[in-house]
């Protein structure tokens, strides 16, 4: 049986991935930033599979060099999946930009130094889609590249996506040769929760089901399942032809009052925004409520992104937009997260 570690266990996207590996016969070592959250970690994965998970959590953090020899020692292959994802802008682009970047070299070199096939990075869209200002290509693929130096097209956290994703190649292609890389790159991720410890990402149906907004801002969102986004992860751990590449692991483009629809054609009885709101007091609102500081660079854009390879190279074909919403939805609410 082949040991697959998974960085950040406690997260959104590693949770699906830990259970899917399970069911597909990988024994599964986490990390968190303290083992005390492993006993909380393996009751949310069994009440949501519905059957008992204990997987073993090893203590390692992004900002330290101690516990990932241990961490890695013994797997095959490494999801590394855990990076900083703030709700509110942080003070310093920094504080998420240096332990993303480190974080990623301290798994990779860990990793080469333990003989691990391949690791295999969650970075983001972040990385692709940011800082193109008014030449944007009209379909963005995987040979984009953001470019983090352009300030006002950008936030912390794509900048931060941008140069670790970028060093994690420098590393694998110089000092770190010989270690198989492949690097997932989602949009905006929803589907069920497992817990009331809410994803960033779901926000985005959080907000409109608890009547945070007066009305939606013009944003739009690729839209993709928590439940591809692991599947896509362990194909592209699995495919000889995944090795080296990128893959954009998107579905839908919807606007936010699009969204809306969805969730009001889906849950009548709550009462949710409708119409939108002029980007300039989106602006003014964002002084109120933080995480809209996070999108401000994206009011009025629709982005076009091409997910032949996630079709192609990795076999998933996405679940639709309004499926995920739903989900999403459906287990918030019975989580009575909002």
């Amino acid at each position: 049986m082949a040991k697959v570690l998974v960085t950040g266990a406690t997260g959104f996207i590693a949770s699906h991935l830990i259970l899917q590996l399970i069911e597909r016969g990988y024994e599964v070592r986490g990390t968190a930033r303290s083992t005390d959250k492993a006993a909380r970690l393996n009751e949310i994965l069994s009440d949501y599979a519905g059957k008992p998970v204990a997987i073993e959590i090893v203590a390692a953090d992004l900002n330290k060099d101690e516990g990932w020899a241990e961490a890695v020692k013994g797997v095959d292959f490494v999801q590394h999946v855990a990076s900083p994802f703030p709700t509110d802008a942080p003070k310093s682009a920094d504080e998420l930009i240096i332990p993303a970047r480190d974080g990623a070299l301290r798994v990779l070199r860990a990793a080469k130094a333990e003989g691990v096939k391949r690791v295999v990075m969650t970075s983001s869209m972040a990385a692709i889609g940011y800082g193109w200002g008014d030449k944007r290509p009209d379909t963005l693929t995987e040979v984009h590249w953001s470019n983090a130096d352009n300030l006002k097209d950008n936030t912390a956290y794509a900048r931060s996506k941008t140069i670790a994703e970028k060093a994690a190649w420098d590393y694998v292609n110089g000092e770190g040769a010989g270690l198989e890389l492949s690097v997932i790159n989602p949009v905006a991720v929803l589907g069920p929760a497992m817990s009331r410890d809410v994803s960033s990402s779901l926000q985005l149906v959080s907000q409109p089901l608890e009547g945070k907004l007066p009305a939606f801002p013009k944003l739009s969102f690729g839209i993709i399942d928590v439940r591809d986004v692991a599947r896509a992860h362990i194909e592209a751990m699995e495919r000889p032809e995944a090795v080296g590449e990128r893959f954009i692991c998107a579905g839908d483009v919807l606007w936010m009052d699009e969204m809306g629809e969805v969730l009001r054609q889906a849950f009548p009885d709550r009462k949710m925004p409708k119409g939108t709101l002029p980007n300039w007091l989106v602006r003014l609102f964002a002084q109120i409520n933080p995480p809209l500081k996070q999108v401000l660079p994206e009011l009025g854009k629709k982005r076009a992104y091409s997910n032949k390879k996630l079709k192609t190279v990795l076999g998933i074909d996405p679940i639709p937009a309004d499926e995920a919403i739903i989900a999403s939805a459906k287990s918030l609410i019975e989580l009575d997260a909002v």
